[in-house]
């Protein structure tokens, strides 16, 4: 039987707020480091956006992003397949690096396991190799680290953290980061594959545990089972992005719709706009499954899960339907999903109105309007 009772991803030990209070006292300390590198090596964003940046030269930046896969790792485990989780770790850094207009250039992992293992190890290289090759990258160093102490195995010998950095090219005078959006700017949505890297410890907690299902599962809703389905790589965005921006497009603000869903948006660095989402393609049916099995508010999920969009373009309108052109040709789909607006009592300066869900909000929470 099934508990109606709402749950929320701090439920699921996920705590954004507290995360956030313990980030602010962390960066105390660490952004005293800034000043060691005033020239070579000169940080030229805050802490805070999707990737930062490196002054390397009169015009050449060195971008940078960190990231693993979450959970993700745990489903992974009960399915036992570990060929994908690469794809996941690449996307989940890539995406962030794209989000500056870097064109991203290499990667290093890090591997925490519980027990080194040869044939496992392979079979994560192979889905790193793979994540490079849909991304153009190399991957050009890393470390294993055994620590059975430490890592959690939910199958014997098989638990284990992914973990990377990654690095990209960008010219300073070309740097995006949302500076220049102003009202009547369209926002283009580019497809999610699904849940992404992101939400897992509340959709494992909703399906796993409310809804008393496993990964062999296989509710009407989906065409496989739930690990398959949970399992499904990040959507790595590098061929639609350095695309677009090869075409020359007014290409204002790029955005990773990961954890805080549409509410990424924010961190663009334009005073002047607010962002109203107008439109939604439907959501691929694991969301609404979610939704259904735990009684999830429609705010927690829009703050927690992609709900089908895995990266957003901001783009002046006269090239908005050009930008759709050169995504679809590259087998994405792409719609309008939204406009930038003018910052009005109702609508404050950077925060986001999800029209279709009824929704507004900024930091990390939506909710319903009035």
């Amino acid at each position: 039987m099934i508990d109606r009772t709402s749950l929320s991803y701090r439920d699921a030990g996920v705590d954004m707020h507290r995360a956030e209070e313990g980030l602010q006292g962390l960066l105390r300390h660490v952004r005293g480091t800034f000043a060691h590198r005033p020239d070579l090596g000169r940080v030229e964003l805050p802490i805070g956006f999707f990737a930062n940046v490196l002054r390397l030269g009169e015009n050449v930046g060195l971008a940078f992003s960190t990231d693993g896969v979450g959970t993700k790792t745990i489903v992974a485990q009960l399915v036992d397949r570990y060929d994908t989780i690469g794809i996941d770790c690449i996307a989940m850094n890539v995406n962030d690096i794209l989000c500056v207009g870097a064109e991203p250039l290499s990667l290093v992992d890090y591997i925490a396991v519980a027990e080194a293992d040869p044939a496992f190890l392979e079979e994560i290289g192979r889905g790193l190799a793979a994540g490079a090759a849909e991304a153009r990258i190399s991957i050009s160093g890393g470390e294993i680290a055994q620590l059975p102490e430490i890592i959690v195995s939910e199958r014997p010998g098989r638990g284990f953290d992914l973990v990377g950095t990654a690095v990209g090219i960008v010219p300073l005078d070309r740097l995006i980061i949302g500076r220049a959006i102003v009202p009547g700017d369209v926002i283009v949505g580019m497809a999610s594959s699904g849940i992404h890297s992101n939400g897992l410890s509340l959709a494992r907690k909703t399906l796993f545990g409310t809804a008393g299902l496993d990964v062999t599962s296989r509710p009407p809703e989906l065409d496989q089972s739930l690990g398959e389905e949970l399992l499904r790589p990040t959507r790595i965005y590098a061929r639609e992005v350095i695309a677009l921006l090869a075409a020359g497009l007014a290409i204002r603000g790029l955005a990773h719709i990961t954890s805080d869903g549409f509410l990424n948006l924010c961190r663009f660095s334009s005073t002047e706009v607010a962002y109203r989402i107008e439109w939604l393609p439907e959501t691929q049916p694991i969301f609404s499954l979610i939704q259904r099995l735990g009684g999830i508010a429609t705010a927690e999920m829009y703050s927690t899960f992609n709900m089908g969009i895995g990266f957003c373009v901001v783009v002046a309108a006269h090239d908005a339907d050009r930008a759709l052109r050169i995504v679809a040709e590259l087998g994405t789909s792409a719609w309008i999903i939204g406009r930038c607006v003018a910052p009005d009592a109702s609508h404050p300066s950077r925060s986001v109105a999800v029209l279709p869900a009824g929704l507004v909000g900024s930091g990390h929470d939506f909710h319903a309007f009035g």
